[in-house]
């Protein structure tokens, strides 16, 4: 079986390394074919002697490349994973964001055809998708960082975050499609029960799944001990949260 490659970007202060470490723990349950995992970041300080770290990867857009100013805070640096090459990385490549939860096997994300499958967006009706997993062909797309490079002023004032950029150029293209329905779920849309049963009952996982996202607040941390980050919303303690984020 061909080996495949599973990434993670992380830089600045808003996940510490402990976030890389877990993420490579879940990910090492719940892969059974063989695969690669690599970070990119900006600091390798904390992360685990044994996972694989590397720089940032290059664009030529002093922007991104420097790592300052609006793409550092609003997670654009995610769309530098599209370079040509990505390093010496060759074949399937599946992103995930450092703050997800993984309830499942992953072995299933390599096998949807497809130039570019991600989660289709929850909270929108257009064809937006949710970056925090999505799959493509390492190198292949070298063409989206010359469309972001010719307009960087354009792509910051037209699209609100680096996941309506991405997912916007890849459904113009004709090249997206979605995950099964079911296989990624929002913590805060599917997990936690609606109205006045949130306040009796944890969060579950719904069936089927195999990676809970958790978007804004809570995180992960938060949820293990019941703090939802926001004062309309409450989350008791989840305790598979505490058992598989580990």
């Amino acid at each position: 079986m061909d080996l495949v490659n599973i990434i993670c970007v992380k830089w600045g202060t808003k996940y510490g390394a402990d976030y890389v470490n877990k993420l490579h723990s879940m990910v090492r349950r719940n892969m059974s074919r063989p695969y690669r995992f690599v970070c990119f970041t900006d600091d390798a300080a904390g992360i685990a002697p044994g996972i694989e770290t590397q720089a940032l990867p290059k664009i030529g857009i002093p922007e991104f490349d420097a790592a300052t100013g609006w793409t550092r805070y609003h997670g654009w640096l995610k769309a530098t994973v599209f370079a040509a090459p990505l390093s010496d990385l060759k074949g399937p490549v599946l992103f995930l964001d450092v703050d997800i939860v993984i309830t499942g096997p992953l072995d299933d994300f390599f096998d949807p055809p497809g130039a570019f499958l991600v989660i289709k967006e929850w909270d929108k009706r257009d064809e937006t998708g949710n970056t925090s997993a999505f799959r493509f062909e390492a190198g292949a797309h070298g063409d989206l960082i010359a469309h972001l490079a010719a307009d960087l002023q354009s792509a910051q004032s037209d699209y609100r975050n680096e996941q309506e950029f991405v997912t916007s150029y890849f459904s113009r293209k004709g090249l997206m499609g979605y995950w099964p329905k079911g296989w990624c779920v929002s913590f805060k849309r599917h997990c936690m029960h609606r109205g006045l049963m949130g306040f009796f009952r944890p969060a579950r996982i719904p069936q089927g799944a195999k990676i809970v996202v958790f978007h804004g607040k809570p995180n992960p941390p938060d949820a293990i001990i019941g703090r939802s980050g926001k004062w309309y919303r409450r989350v008791l303690p989840v305790a598979w949260v505490d058992e598989l984020w580990r």
